[in-house]
């Protein structure tokens, strides 16, 4: 139906277990961590130092994929899974935690983390019959991780309320079977990506080699294109920015704002987070069209705009109903610019350089969330505090408001993509 090979089938495979295991983690994981015994400002140093580490982790093995084997750096990543899953379950020390979630991979956002998702996308445009379907095929791509996310978040909210109130289970076993289940899933990541085919891997460019070899931006950062450079540039400083607002409103927050508010059970909360995700499903899906119509950049921002605009009343509502529609609105289109943006990056820089590209441009949103739980946890401390308690989903739509902004104004006399990408290959 789409068009791709066998490499492309197990990369949207890949895609929905690591989306999984990430839904699965957002409904136990601040749970989890809060009945161990660690105070929210603890919890905001522990994510802030995973964030960072994910910065890290993510740069260096991005910038190698292309040169050093895309194959052989997924194997790598899905090793760093199992590691800080296997950590989070069974080690207790607050040092170790910090320790194995700088250097491991594990997702305090609900969404994507480490170099998986960049790595991904440059393998999918391997793997096109058609490469013109690009949009579209990222469109079932993203779909097929907020699906996941839903199903994964709906099965841990589940799974933790039979435990415990079936079955008997204290809350800490609970929760820690949640860490268990990232582990196994790093597990079944490992498999699948070992039957990848070198075919995912770049060809290289011939005339860019020499002059490649002497320049910095390239053998540091995987770019050897000045156009390439400028692009990505600016493109991250934006996406740093939007990132850092979307810190103040992970998942994991969004569930423990809803379950400390409103008194949810966790069973309801991952019935909750599952809408959330099947709706930004759906909405990335719809953004194929926009994007043949009206240009990437104008899809990332005539839909990115007033999805905001819900975010910032979800506190103000007078009651849980109208909360849980506000933040349902707001993901029915808050995601639509998701295909468009990666569609924009692949089709900008050259085939070797589209880990590289895509790799910067998740890392720079890997610092912009580093910075916001350090405040966010603060705000969070005292739920009985209704003001500071609600002020992330205001601070959050507000800045992302300013990045839609910036965003037109940096890019708005950028064609509509509609690009073919056999010709950078």
């Amino acid at each position: 139906m789409l068009g791709l090979n066998i490499n492309g089938h197990i990369l949207f495979l890949t895609r929905f277990i690591r989306l999984f295991s990430y839904g699965f983690l957002s409904v136990g994981l601040l749970l989890y961590l809060t009945e161990v015994g660690y105070s929210q400002s603890q919890i905001g140093v522990l994510f802030t130092g995973i964030l960072i580490g994910d910065l890290v982790i993510t740069l260096f093995l991005t910038t190698r994929a292309d040169r050093f084997g895309r194959r052989n750096i997924l194997i790598v990543g899905a090793l760093l899974k199992i590691g800080a899953g296997l950590t989070f379950a069974f080690v207790d020390s607050f040092a170790a935690l910090l320790l194995a979630g700088t250097i491991g991979i594990i997702s305090p956002t609900g969404g994507e983390i480490g170099p998986f998702l960049a790595i991904e996308q440059a393998c999918l445009t391997e793997s096109m019959n058609d490469p013109e379907q690009i949009t579209k095929i990222f469109g079932y791509y993203n779909f097929a991780g907020y699906f996941a996310q839903a199903f994964g978040a709906l099965s841990s909210g589940y799974m933790i309320t039979m435990m415990m109130n079936i079955h008997g289970y204290l809350a800490l076993t609970a929760y820690r079977a949640v860490l268990i289940g990232h582990a196994v899933f790093g597990g079944l990541k490992l498999v699948l990506y070992s039957f990848l085919s070198h075919s995912i891997e770049p060809a290289v460019q011939a005339r860019d080699l020499l002059s490649a070899q002497k320049n910095w931006w390239f053998t540091k950062f995987g770019l050897h294109r000045k156009t390439s450079v400028t692009i990505v540039t600016k493109l991250s400083a934006l996406f740093t920015l939007d990132a850092f607002a979307g810190g103040f409103v992970m998942q994991t927050i969004i569930v423990y704002w809803f379950h400390e508010t409103y008194h949810i059970d966790t069973d309801l909360l991952g019935l909750m987070m599952m809408g959330v995700n099947v709706l930004a499903g759906i909405s990335a899906l719809a953004a194929t069209p926009l994007v043949h119509k009206i240009g990437a950049v104008n899809t990332m921002v005539v839909t990115h705009f007033p999805s905001n605009l819900f975010l910032i009343l979800v506190p103000l509502m007078p009651n849980q109903r109208l909360a849980v529609i506000m933040l349902l609105i707001r993901f029915c289109i808050s995601q639509m610019d998701v295909p468009a943006r990666q569609t924009y990056i692949a089709t900008v820089v050259d085939a070797d350089e589209r880990s590289a590209a895509g790799g910067i441009t998740n890392i720079v949103r890997s610092v912009g969330l580093s910075l916001s739980p350090l405040i966010a946890g603060y705000l969070l401390k005292d739920p009985s505090n209704t003001l500071l308690f609600s002020l992330p989903f205001i601070i959050s739509g507000t800045l992302k408001c300013l990045y839609d902004i910036l965003l037109y104004l940096s890019f708005r006399f950028s064609a509509p993509v509609s690009v073919s990408i056999t010709e950078k290959k």
